[in-house]
């Protein structure tokens, strides 16, 4: 960065002071615990958040199943709130604040969806399609053809591609001028997914669309009425 080691002690001083960084031994650093606090304040004062919130605790209320909210980032997506089931179905890889690539999870794909399919690809050709089971997809083109469904359908399913045994289906959060800003998801054991498909899909579609609702977005067809 071309800084001095001066400079950058001093700043980096400065921002243990401020409880962002931590000093431990060695004269090393690590985050503090005041971005911990400030990240809480910003989901607590967000208005997607707090409405996602109320959501996802009516679906954990309704299915005692995992639900959580996901955002995108570049390749990756970001957890950023979780309401886990039971200590008896840890799902360890999305905790709150996690990042997973994002064509292998439900909330990915349907994020990735969103994008230009140009953008995409050029996400996957600077990172590799990883396999996390026998199910991942690899392949660019497989991932362009999913995309696709899930575009037409509006909704996108984890098919034990993260985790064997593990299911999921997810569905986009919008704003007020329509703009797609995250994505929510129930995770489901496979046993229990497989039966109850069809209802899981229309649950989460209609929990994603009543949050966008609630933030001042209108399909367009209703907003003409």
């Amino acid at each position: 960065m071309n800084i001095s080691k001066s400079s950058a002690s001093d700043i980096m001083a400065s921002l243990a002071d401020q409880g962002l960084l931590k000093h431990i031994n060695g004269g090393r650093y690590r985050l503090g615990w005041r971005l911990f606090e400030m990240s809480q304040i910003l989901l607590d004062n967000t208005e997607f958040c707090i409405e996602t919130r109320k959501a996802m605790q009516e679906l954990f209320e309704r299915w005692g199943e995992t639900t959580h909210l996901a955002v995108l980032e570049g390749a990756n997506i970001v957890y950023v709130d979780k309401l886990q089931a039971s200590p008896a179905v840890q799902i360890l890889l999305s905790r709150v604040g996690a990042r997973l690539p994002a064509h292998c999870s439900g909330v990915g794909k349907v994020l990735l969806a969103s994008q230009e399919w140009l953008k995409v690809k050029k996400f996957f050709e600077e990172q590799r399609l990883v396999a996390f089971t026998p199910n991942t997809i690899t392949d660019l083109d497989m991932l362009a053809s999913e995309l696709e469904h899930v575009r037409k359908h509006g909704y996108a399913y984890d098919h034990e591609e993260v985790a064997s045994g593990l299911c999921c289906v997810a569905a986009l959060i919008r704003d007020i001028d329509g703009k797609v800003i995250a994505a929510i998801s129930l995770s489901i054991p496979a046993c229990r997914f497989y039966p109850q498909q069809d209802s899981c899909t229309l649950i989460i579609l209609k929990t994603a669309n009543r949050i966008s609702e609630n933030i001042g977005y209108r399909i367009k067809k209703h907003a003409r009425a």
